[in-house]
């Protein structure tokens, strides 16, 4: 499944470019990642520690030339192990401080580009600095071993895949839902696996969703959790975790543009169906700006970005629709079920009214835009950059402009 070829918007978008799942951290980390596969060419031993001063950046880990094949098992003398070059990863960062890197679409240890499933663990504070293959192939396009549903293994690894999303919970475990792949057969498609890793035990369990690509979603009753419930495939979601431990998810794109709202409990290990259509390409419902409704919806979407405040609340931002882009800004309070909209306009491509740099203003508004990238501070500000989308009117481009939204 070679990564140049683009998949057309009748199926689903890869929307391969700038996928925003991948964090800061590991962006940073990656970033230069390319070169001579197994050979070690352009590949850096690795560097001694120095200190680090303010304001410059260092190139940690990877190669300095483009689209280097996975380092799995380091050879005597030779280069050190690191992932290969690849894009649409999901991360997670543990309670010790140490990134993890699953799957995507990229180079494996031969140099072949396919849909990947090795899991990476990155020690930054070791003093080597290394990368850990932790589980998965290192050949591309693997399918997944599942074991028995709930049923933790030391032979159960997903599938190969991109355009996942991922949660962490409050007792580390990590979390692993969907994107587009294998599953336990050689067919791929669209995903709708949930998976559990626990870093203690280094062990993979398949908790919900199906082994076969491209299952349909079973809804139950909005409002009503139950053991058989489950979203359907897809790619391009977006997710939340709540202080509760629950895992939220939105939307995404399967044969259409998703804007289900689901919650899964992860002590029952029960789906719940929360807002939205249990059809593709349902439209917004905007109601009265800054007022909540039962009857509020986002349309459907893929490629948003997402943020939770300290408060509960759940935040989306913008995303695509078979190439019309949202700048729409939305509220979902999971305390009374409702959504807002908050900002934004209720109509696609609208472009951005940048006001002066560095001054807050009413009439400011980031343009209409997807893949974007988004963090939340210590003081609750939501952050936003980039993306592709429309600086201006007509003007549709990859953007590097850098916003902040006070709630």
């Amino acid at each position: 499944m070679p990564i140049v070829q683009p998949v057309t918007e009748s199926a689903f978008p890869k929307r391969l470019s700038l996928f925003m799942i991948l964090t800061l951290s590991i962006a940073l980390l990656s970033s230069g990642c390319g070169g001579g596969g197994n050979s070690g060419s352009g590949t850096p031993p690795t560097p001694t520690p120095t200190p680090i001063a303010a304001g410059e950046w260092t190139w940690m880990s990877g190669s300095n030339t483009p689209s280097a094949g996975g380092v799995y098992v380091a050879v005597n003398g030779g280069a050190p192990t690191v992932p290969g070059a690849r894009i649409g990863a999901v991360s997670w960062a543990d309670s010790s401080g140490n990134f993890w890197l699953f799957g995507g679409v990229g180079f494996d240890s031969a140099g072949t580009d396919g849909e990947l499933n090795d899991l990476w663990e990155y020690n930054h504070t070791n003093p080597l600095r290394e990368w850990t293959w932790i589980s998965g192939s290192e050949t591309a396009n693997a399918v997944g071993v599942y074991g028995t549903q709930g049923v933790a293994g030391t032979s159960n690894v997903p599938g190969a895949r991109q355009g996942a999303v991922s949660w962490a919970d409050s007792s580390g475990n990590f979390w692993l839902f969907g994107g587009d792949g294998y599953g336990s057969t050689g067919g791929g498609g669209l995903l709708n696996d949930l998976w559990k890793f626990s870093p203690g035990t280094k062990e993979w369990t398949w908790i919900s969703g199906s082994e076969t690509a491209n299952a349909v979603g079973v809804y139950g009753t909005q409002g009503v959790a139950g053991t058989s419930n489950v979203p359907g495939a897809r790619i391009g979601a977006v997710s939340w975790a709540d202080s509760s431990g629950n895992l939220w998810l939105f939307g995404g794109a399967a044969n259409g543009y998703l804007n289900d709202l689901w919650e899964f409990n992860p002590t029952n290990k029960q789906w719940k169906w929360i807002s939205g259509s249990n059809a593709a390409n349902a439209i917004g419902v905007y109601g009265t700006q800054g007022v909540a409704a039962a009857s509020n919806v986002p349309g459907g979407r893929d490629y948003a970005v997402s943020w939770i405040d300290s408060s509960g609340n759940l935040w989306l931002f913008g995303g695509q629709n078979q190439n019309s882009y949202f700048n729409d800004l939305w509220n979902f309070n999971p305390s009374i079920g409702k959504w807002t909209w908050v900002s934004g306009n209720s109509y696609t491509d609208g472009p951005g009214s940048y006001g002066t740099q560095g001054t807050a203003s009413a009439g400011n508004l980031p343009g209409a835009r997807y893949n974007a990238v988004a963090w939340i501070d210590s003081s609750g500000h939501l952050w936003l950059f980039g993306g592709g989308g429309f600086p201006g009117l007509g003007n549709f481009g990859y953007l590097n402009d850098l916003w902040r939204y006070q709630p």
